[in-house]
Parts: structure tokens; sequence; C-alpha cells
């Protein structure tokens, strides 16, 4: 692989005696990682472990995901490794088992998101934000086959969170960089690289640290990562809203075994992922906290008008036993759709209705449909979803990828309703029965577009 001459003489600066295991890493296969969603899987797979992560396996190679109906009904999530070293600044720094308002900034497509939503507790809000909106809608829905109900999606500039003074207790800025540390995946980010683009780079990341600063409350943590390795891009940026804020460095502890790089500057502590020494792709990361205030705690807000629509008492007893313990949501709807959102994030989600762009939140349930109920799909594989409500029906390889790619199926036995479909006990989607035959409720655009094999997979990582 041939590096930009200014970017290898930077490195050979930086790693000196290390520099030429560090360019054979980028002659070998990148690694290929997942993270399971514990709620839908109880499945332990033989696989070595991401060291720094829980529940996070290593893959032998790069298997077609896209074949397996476990990864589209939100069991497993496929993330890079090094960037799972999020879950040590949230162990470490946080107490998880409180309920806190977390943002992740710039989320999509998910990984981050995902992740955030298995370490907080659920009594707990995630907001995840995207600012491109095509991008937003993939975010969406991997949070909604995710299934913990506790998130908010959001398409919002950074500039627009100064509208929620001291409204997060923990923010993960996982800023648009220069890319470097993705040169093995993706070799085109050598093309696009250049010394000007990485100082726009700290520019902008710059801007969007100070554009939502002050949602952070007094107290709370900010977790600051890149995929590149430049001082400008990451402890310069770091020890410069520190020193701006006298913000406080957060030390982490390291596992030697990890093989991960601390650096200091200006006492600040950031933490260096090489490809040479560990089992991941290029990454840093660095955690703040606010010092305002020793604790972190939530503010009250009462309004006299609510954005959010509570449902009718009509359509609620409708739906309501679709989801286990229904007592403890709110049930809202626009236009046709109802929606679950627990009741306790009712005041905190209905802000960020008043001040963001929202476009998904808790899990839809059913789009009602004059005197007819239609369930939704993000009702089917949410993690609260109440089974016993439904007819079920087992589908094997075949048919389970069939309905992804939304086929009509048959199925021998009969019958006239709605039906949850599953794939080894997991729930796929919703079809409606008519006889043996099935009309195909599985989202438009989620369907799998590529062809299938004439011989399908014969194992999975289950």
């Amino acid at each position: 692989m041939e590096f930009p001459i200014s970017f290898k003489e930077r490195m050979q600066r930086l790693l000196a005696n290390e520099y030429n295991s560090f360019e054979a890493a980028f002659e070998q296969p990148a690694p290929v990682s997942i993270r399971l969603n514990k709620n839908k899987t109880a499945a332990l797979p033989d696989l070595p472990e991401v060291p720094w992560a829980q529940n996070a396996y290593y893959l032998p190679e790069r298997p077609a995901f896209t074949l397996d109906p476990l990864l589209h009904a939100g069991c497993y999530y496929v993330q890079e490794a090094s960037s799972m070293f999020l879950e040590q600044a949230l162990r470490q720094a946080v107490d998880l088992s409180q309920p806190l308002h977390v943002l992740d900034l710039c989320g999509a497509p998910g990984g981050k998101s995902t992740h955030l939503a298995s370490l907080i507790s659920g009594d707990s809000l995630l907001v995840s934000n995207e600012v491109i909106k095509s991008r937003a809608n993939i975010l969406a829905e991997n949070i909604a086959k995710w299934g913990s109900g506790n998130a908010v999606v959001t398409s919002s500039d950074p500039s627009n969170f100064s509208r929620l003074p001291d409204f997060f207790d923990v923010m993960v800025i996982d800023a648009p960089c220069s890319g470097e540390g993705m040169f093995r995946k993706d070799p085109q980010a050598i093309n696009e690289w250049s010394e000007e683009n990485v100082k726009l780079c700290a520019q902008r990341q710059k801007r969007i640290l100070m554009d939502v600063w002050d949602a952070l409350k007094p107290g709370g943590l900010l977790i600051y990562s890149t995929c590149t390795w430049n001082e400008l891009e990451n402890e310069q940026n770091i020890a410069w809203l520190a020193a701006q804020e006298q913000a406080e460095s957060i030390k982490l502890d390291l596992n030697p075994s990890w093989g991960v790089v601390a650096a200091q500057l200006n006492g600040v502590e950031g933490y260096r992922f090489y490809p040479h020494r560990i089992q991941g792709e290029g990454f840093f990361m660095a955690v703040l906290r606010k010092t305002s205030e020793p604790e972190i705690g939530h503010r009250t807000t009462k309004k006299k008008k609510y954005k959010l629509q509570q449902a009718g008492k009509k359509e609620k007893a409708l739906v309501q036993d679709w989801l286990q313990d229904a007592e403890k949501y709110e049930w809202l709807q626009y236009g046709e759709v109802i929606s679950a959102l627990p009741a306790h994030l009712f005041e905190a989600a209905d802000e960020l209705y008043q001040n963001l762009h929202v476009i998904y939140a808790g899990t839809e349930v059913a789009e009602v449909k004059g005197k007819k109920l239609k369930p939704m799909h993000a009702l089917a594989v949410s993690q609260h979803l109440n089974k016993d409500q439904f007819s079920t029906i087992e589908l094997n390889l075949e048919l389970a990828l069939k309905y992804l790619r939304k086929e009509d199926i048959s199925l021998e036995n009969g019958g006239n309703d709605w039906v949850l479909l599953q794939y080894k006990g997991v729930a796929l989607g919703f079809a409606k029965q008519i006889g043996n035959r099935v009309n195909n409720y599985y989202p438009k655009e989620w369907r799998i577009r590529m062809e299938l094999p004439s011989e399908l997979p014969g194992t999975s990582i289950f």
C-alpha cells in the first residue's frame, strides 16, 4: 500500500522503529468483528473475544452477512473492534446503573449508538443524531432493529444542540475526520487524504465541539474519538478544549495486553490504536469531564404545552398488550402511527421534539387503518415485544431470506390473520396470512437487494 509522502514521514517520526511493523500491518486482511445484542440472543459463539468489550467477538473471515437473517433481526452488529473501546470509557468513568441522558452526536450508521444502548440502563435516554438525512434514515433503521425502545433519532446540525443547555450526562462525538485509520479498510481514503484536508477536519471538529459543549451538564462526560492519528485532529483539539473550558482529562486504566498506546499533550490523556499493535483499525479516543460541578444530575423543565401527542384511550386499548409491561409506556400518535415511549422519558423526549428534528422515537407499534390495525415492523424487532399476542411461524433459511427480500411466500398451514415470522426463534417481522398465501409486510426500504446464491450458506455465526 502506497502512503502519501507527508503521511508516511509523519508516521515514521511518530513510530520510529515500529514503523516497518505498522506498514506491514496494512498488507494483512482487515479484522472482522461483531457485537452481540444480549437481549435477543443468549448464544455465545466459540470465537476469540474483543479484549476491551463484552459480548464482542472476532470472526475468522468476513461471511456474507447479508445472508444471515439474524443480522437483519438485530441479534448482532458488525462493528470495528477499536471503536468498541467506547465501552471502557463508559464503564470506567460513568455510573451506568443510573438514569442518564446520552448523546451520540455523529451516530450513523449506528455502531456506537447500538453499543451505548446495550451499556446504559433501561431508565436512560439515548439520543442518536446524524445531520445527513440519508444517513439518519440508516441510523433509525439500525436503532429500530436493535430494539431497546429508549432511543430518539434526530437529524439536526450540532449547533442546534445549544438549545438544550445542561441536558446530557454523556456526549459521544465520533467526529468526522481525515480517515487515516481506515486506509486498510478503505483504500479510497488514501486518495482523498491531504494535509489541507487534515487542517480543515481539525477546524470543523473544533466547531462541532464548541457547538455542543453547552448541552453537556456540569459534571458530565465528553467522549471524543476519530479514526485518524495526527495530533492536530486528536490531542491538540482536546487539549485546546480542555484549556478553554477548564475541563478535566479522564485517565483510563489500560491492560498492557490490549496493545493500546496512551498519549499525553498538555496534561490531556488520549488513547491510540495502531493496526500492528491491536487487532483492529486506526482509532483515537479521549475523555473529558465538565468541571463546573462534581455530581451528574438532571434538571427539570416545565412547559405549558407539549409537542408530543398522546394516543386516545380507544387506540391505546387496542395495542397496549402488544408490548410487555404496557403500563410503563406513554402511548403517542402521529397521524395513523401509534408509538410507545417509556413514560418517565416523556418530558425529556418532548424537549427534543421542541428543539430538534426528530425522525424516530421509542417503538413504532401500529398503524391505524380505519377500524383495522397493522402492526409495525419496529414492534416485531423490539426487545419488549409481547409474542403471546401473535401467532408465530418459524421459517427456514430459504424462506427467511425470501421474506427479507420482500417476496411473497407460501406456507403449508393456512389462516387469516397477522402472523409473526421467526428464524431460529427470533422475530423477523410481520406478515398477513390469507389461506396458504402470505402478504409480505417487510419494510420496502430495508429489503435485501442482492440475488440469492444457488447454494445458501450452511452454517451461521451462532
